[in-house]
């Protein structure tokens, strides 16, 4: 991109087999032992965000981290998680090398696991 590259993520809720709307998503910027919050959003009915957490000049080289508030999505659905939940604040930590190109990070989420990639 000539612009700069852009951060995007979005939930996918694979027990219901559909969107993680309203999940609260936090990202982070990590250097040695400090975590900067950057944003704080809530994923659209589609389970995305509304625009990139990051874009631009924004997106630098380095270590972040995704927290998604996977649990109060899961009781606000009425799912018996259990207390303790299994998983209840998932965090992705990933790096970004390449500050001019796209970094989406998806996470697929159940009460009882979850997975991530790099998508595009």
């Amino acid at each position: 991109m000539a612009d700069g590259g852009r951060l995007t993520t979005h939930v996918l809720d694979t027990t219901h087999g559909r969107p993680g709307a309203g999940i609260a998503v936090t990202l982070y910027r990590i250097d040695g032992d400090r975590r900067d919050r950057l944003a704080q959003v809530r994923t659209n009915a589609d389970g995305r965000c509304d625009a990139p957490l990051l874009a631009g000049a924004d997106l630098t080289p380095g270590v972040y981290e995704l927290v998604f508030e996977a649990g109060a999505y899961f009781r606000a659905l009425g799912v018996d998680l259990g207390e303790p939940a299994f998983l209840d604040v998932v965090p992705i930590r990933f790096g970004v090398a390449r500050a001019d190109q796209h970094y989406h990070v998806p996470l697929l989420i159940s009460p009882y696991s979850y997975s991530t990639y790099r998508g595009s």
